[in-house]
């Protein structure tokens, strides 16, 4: 009696409509993981310098975000018109043009990818929605497309062999007519979308948190470690869809050659070759931001010379720093802050890391200083990943990313208690947790990192609750305010360390936020943020540089 029960329950699961969709998703994911194969086989030659299993599972893993990606980006309407809760809809011509529809859109990304297996010889990289004007002028694309189809005739032919399989293997729903008149129905159906409906936006973005940065075709260098193996985890349809009305890169003439520009100025600088390298250890605070209107020292005309600022410890700091009177951020979001601190690469009109040119070979500190024997880390408190910052590290030669996950796996310190609800581990603390790791690096090393906690909702931790409160006018001073004394107590703990005599520290913010004064208003006081350099053995004079 009980086992027929389970049966017929079983046989009924079979037969709804989000085991068939989920079926048929299942069917996508593997569709799209055959493609990479095949992809990886037609240009085995790019990439098996150095291939490992470790690194071959390392992008295969990377493969299935962006693959979740793509899938819930072109599905959605399938999905949707699958789960609806409209018992008229459950009809075989519904459903017959419903899996017309999932191959349709299956078949695209089929053709699309193993097409760009093809095109990668002549691009090394997937193709992104740069392509169409790249060929829009083009009046012989069919006759090129007949030709590249009959010498890869075996594409071709393994194209339509998916397809055809992806049609045999696609999963019907037969829910018979009684059951459509029940309450379950319309029950399982609505819960159904109630949890596909996040799900698939969580898919989209590549991820749930509040600090990930929708997934976009520079996140793919988190998993490789050459600009050319991430084809590999990428595809060809996300890398379309995420660069789809993006900007390109254009090399703009505004001088007729080199001779005129370097007349007016170069951006050239050679070194001393009578100079002799010293390894230094490097730390950068990219800090979050951190506004010049915020620092007294670098305003004393304001408020009439009574203005004092809320940083006082890097008040006291810019007395033994190199620091300018001219130094502006590249643009106002951190995810420009990366590429133009540490790789000279400016802010155009589109974010670096959103640009197909984030899949080319960069060069950044990092990997400048890689060939001295430099170890490096890149450190961040949010969810490793979030805005795109771990795949940029990776990209310009960092050796290690510590981000919430290393911080909450290390048993000294207070995990996701120490976690700001939003964004990510609090600046206090995790300042103190990469002091600890900087004490177990080699020398000479640089460290990079970027903090987080003067950051909207402008918020603090909730033992400073009542000592550090709104004041000035902003609700972002009480949280400069905070990250000044977090630097403070990073600083005290360094100066006991034995490295600490032979480093540069460099501080400096990604950009400006809320301003009071009408100067920092304009279109120059809104990009004008600090910065200085710090050497506690003096080799870098204190002062002011005021050109």
């Amino acid at each position: 009696m009980h086992s027929d029960i389970l049966q017929r329950t079983l046989r009924e699961a079979r037969r709804t409509p989000i085991i068939a969709v989920l079926c048929n998703l299942a069917i996508a994911y593997a569709v799209y993981m055959l493609t990479r194969v095949i992809y990886f086989a037609v240009n085995h030659s790019y990439f098996v310098s150095n291939l490992t299993t470790g690194r071959a599972l390392e992008m295969l893993n990377g493969g299935l975000v962006f693959d979740t990606s793509a899938i819930m980006y072109t599905c959605a309407v399938y999905i949707l018109l699958m789960l609806l809760p409209l018992p008229r809809k459950e009809t075989p011509a519904f459903h017959k043009a419903m899996r017309w529809l999932f191959v349709v859109l299956i078949g695209l990304a089929v053709a699309m990818n193993l097409a760009d297996s093809v095109y990668f010889r002549y691009t090394t990289r997937r193709t992104t929605a740069t392509v169409f004007s790249e060929f829009s002028g083009e009046d012989n694309l069919l006759s090129i497309f007949a030709v590249e189809m009959v010498r890869n005739w075996y594409l071709v032919l393994a194209a339509a062999a998916i397809i055809w399989a992806v049609y045999k293997l696609y999963v019907t729903p037969r829910l018979e007519r009684h059951t459509l008149k029940r309450a379950p129905y319309f029950i399982v159906q609505c819960v159904s979308l109630a949890v596909m409906i996040p799900l698939a936006v969580a898919g989209m973005r590549g991820g749930v948190s509040h600090s990930t940065r929708p997934i976009t075709i520079s996140n793919a260098n988190q998993y490789v470690e050459r600009p050319t193996e991430t084809a590999l985890v990428l595809n060809t349809p996300f890398s379309i869809l995420r660069t789809l009305g993006k900007d390109v890169f254009e090399n703009p003439r505004y001088f007729a050659d080199t001779t005129e520009v370097d007349a007016i100025y170069s951006p050239v600088h050679q070194p001393d070759t009578a100079s002799v390298f010293t390894p230094k250890n490097v730390v950068v605070f990219i800090v979050e931001s951190f506004g010049k209107e915020y620092v007294g020292s670098l305003n004393r005309d304001l408020d009439g010379g009574t203005y004092k600022g809320y940083t006082p410890f890097i008040d006291s700091l810019l007395t033994r720093s190199l620091t300018f009177e001219n130094s502006f951020a590249n643009g106002h979001k951190s995810i420009d802050a990366m590429p133009s601190i540490l790789s000279g690469i400016p802010m155009m009109r589109e974010p670096f890391f959103l640009t197909s040119a984030s899949l080319n070979d960069i060069s950044g500190l990092a990997s400048l200083l890689a060939p001295k024997g430099y170890q490096s880390a890149f450190f961040h408190g949010a969810n490793n990943g979030s805005m795109g910052f771990q795949a940029y590290a990776r990209d310009i030669g960092y050796d290690q990313y510590l981000g919430r996950t290393e911080y909450d796996a290390d048993p000294h310190f207070g995990g996701d208690k120490d976690y700001d609800g939003i964004w990510a581990i609090w600046d206090e603390p995790f300042l103190q947790f990469m002091l600890s790791k900087l004490n177990s690096f080699r020398q000479p090393f640089l460290a990079t990192v970027f903090t987080a906690s003067s950051h909207h909702p402008f918020k603090v931790p909730e033992q400073y609750a009542d000592s550090l409160k709104d004041e000035g006018g902003q609700p972002i001073h009480k949280c400069i305010r905070y990250t000044d004394m977090a630097l403070r107590r990073f600083f005290e703990g360094a100066a006991r360390q034995p490295w600490y005599a032979n480093t540069l520290f460099v501080i400096v913010a990604d950009h400006t936020n809320q301003s009071t004064h009408e100067f920092y208003k304009n279109d120059l006081g809104t990009y004008s943020v600090p910065i200085l350099f710090f050497t506690p053995d003096g080799s870098v004079a204190p002062g002011v540089d005021r050109l």
